[in-house]
């Protein structure tokens, strides 16, 4: 598979790891748009959320507890944090791979493209 997200997943590709388990992958994004941006990926290669089938409700559901574990992490919890999932070529998903972008740090803009 030619997926980098996959390669991340697989250790094939090396990233800054915050994160792991059997299911999920958390690493620090390589283009931080704020003082912490990780990227939460699914092991499971799932391209987008119009992926998911019904048979991914408990991985869709823990992908956002895992989210919430990884602000505590990074010390965002407490003052809050942004969570965001890209969605095709409109929404701005860069990579076809299920992720979630966990944004924090400082006041983010409210501002949407």
């Amino acid at each position: 598979m030619d997926c980098v997200f996959c390669k991340i997943a697989a250790g094939s590709i090396p990233a800054d790891l915050v994160y792991s388990d059997d299911e999920f992958l958390a690493f620090r994004d390589i283009h931080p748009m704020a003082p912490v941006h990780d990227i939460l990926i699914p092991k499971k290669h799932i391209p987008s959320v119009n992926g998911l089938s019904s048979s991914d409700q408990a991985l869709a559901g823990n992908m956002l507890l895992i989210a919430k574990r990884v602000a505590e992490k990074e010390g965002i919890a407490e003052k809050g944090y942004r969570l965001t999932i890209n969605c095709g070529p409109d929404g701005t998903q860069v990579v076809p791979h299920l992720h979630l972008h966990i944004l924090g740090g400082h006041l983010l803009s409210a501002e949407l493209g």
